[in-house]
């Protein structure tokens, strides 16, 4: 009987340790199987986060871009339309001290205004401080030109002396457009390659 007993028991062993292995096999595999799911779905995690990362930097690669864009169109817009108004200036002038073509010059003194003003309303919602503080210097000179010659216009003979007086500040005014104009290249990093804001 001892020897039926144990074969029986080395049966039950081998049939147990089958069994055992078998299932630790599959549990093995099952943690393994698991674990490659968990780092699949980890990989796709940080896939999505890294594209995510990638649309926003381009996403605010391009409003900036945008941005640059905008304020270029700004200033040659207003850069523009103050010389200009600056030249009609200085051509009525010349029309005053000769008194020749005062009316055509007046026409075109009150287009070159209507210009740089619409010019400057559209700088004063997109322009930074420093640049928008020497547009407003040179709209206010241009501005008292304006409202000299027009007062001389007004009256004939025309007033020499404050003609003078205004051919005496050209330069000036020349000078702060010219220091405008410094400004909006020194914001979009033109000439110097360094931003205003970028120098303090």
């Amino acid at each position: 009987m001892g020897e039926g007993w144990s074969a029986l028991v080395v049966a039950l062993v081998g049939v147990g340790g089958t069994l055992g292995a078998a299932l630790l096999t599959q549990s093995r595999a099952d943690r393994t199987k698991r674990m490659e799911l968990e780092a699949a779905h980890a990989q796709r995690r940080e896939e999505l986060r890294h594209a995510e990362e990638l649309r926003q930097a381009e996403r605010a690669e391009q409003k900036a871009q945008a941005l640059v864009e905008l304020l270029r169109s700004c200033y040659t817009s207003l850069n523009t339309a103050s010389r200009q108004y600056m030249t009609v200036q200085v051509n009525l002038l010349h029309a005053l001290r000769n008194d020749t073509g005062v009316g055509l010059c007046l026409e075109q003194l009150e287009a070159g205004r209507a210009a740089q003003r619409d010019s400057y309303a559209q700088a004063e919602m997109v322009v930074p401080d420093e640049v928008l503080a020497a547009a407003t210097a040179a709209g206010h000179r241009l501005n008292s030109g304006y409202a000299l010659l027009k007062r001389v216009s007004a009256t004939t003979p025309y007033d020499q002396e404050e003609l003078s007086a205004f051919a005496a500040g050209v330069d000036d005014s020349w000078r702060q457009l010219a220091l405008m104009q410094h400004r909006m290249r020194q914001d979009l990093g033109v000439g110097s390659g360094m931003r205003i804001e970028d120098a303090d």
